[in-house]
């Protein structure tokens, strides 16, 4: 079982993350979105898409763009269409 936590809240539990270049991508339904708000950051990868980030907020503290996932993954990168990964600077996994 992998598991996201940051400030005493478990972000995301799942023994169905999916491992690409050593990161552990969750599954949608393993996110406690609660903790979550949608950033108006954006990045792009050349073969996984364009990412969307999140903010993470937990006890009144926020880190911000602490997750991220791909909305409309491009092509070799679907099986983490809408997985988030954490920066681990950020996010203990």
């Amino acid at each position: 079982m992998m598991k996201a936590t940051w400030n005493g809240a478990i972000l995301a539990e799942s023994d169905k993350t999916v491992v690409v270049e050593g990161n552990h991508y969750f599954p949608p339904d393993s996110i406690n979105k609660e903790y979550f708000t949608d950033s108006d950051a954006h990045t792009s990868c050349f073969w996984k898409g364009v990412a969307s980030y999140y903010n993470i907020s937990v006890n009144g503290e926020t880190k911000k763009d602490a997750a991220w996932y791909y909305p409309s993954a491009k092509e070799k990168a679907k099986n983490i269409e809408g997985y988030s990964r954490f920066n681990t600077n950020k996010v203990q996994t």
